[in-house]
Parts: structure tokens; C-alpha cells; sequence
């Protein structure tokens, strides 16, 4: 379940430094949705998400 509120999420890659900036809805358990899989460098685990209501 997804509250209402959208989210502008700042996803920042550990291992080569790239920065993603996305929308997305924040779930039941906490967590972000917006779709993101992986870096393009090929990261799928070492990120640091930031997240601030729109």
C-alpha cells in the first residue's frame, strides 16, 4: 500500500558516484517506489537514498 504524498527521491550510486533524482511514493513498510533497479556503472545494492515530500 502507497500513501498519496509524492516524493522527490535523491538516489546517489557509492561505487562510481552517479546521481539519480526520481519521484516516487513511499510504501507501507517505509520504503521508496519508484521504479529504480540499478546504477548504470551495474550496482543493484550500495546506494544512499534521500527522500523529500514535493
Amino acid at each position: 500500500m502507497t500513501t498519496d504524498t509524492r516524493y522527490r527521491i535523491v538516489i546517489r550510486c557509492q561505487d562510481c558516484g552517479e546521481k539519480y533524482i526520481l519521484r516516487g511514493r513511499q510504501k507501507g513498510n517505509g520504503q521508496y517506489e519508484t521504479g529504480f533497479k540499478r546504477c548504470v556503472c551495474g550496482n543493484e545494492d550500495d546506494f544512499v537514498v534521500e527522500a523529500s515530500p514535493e
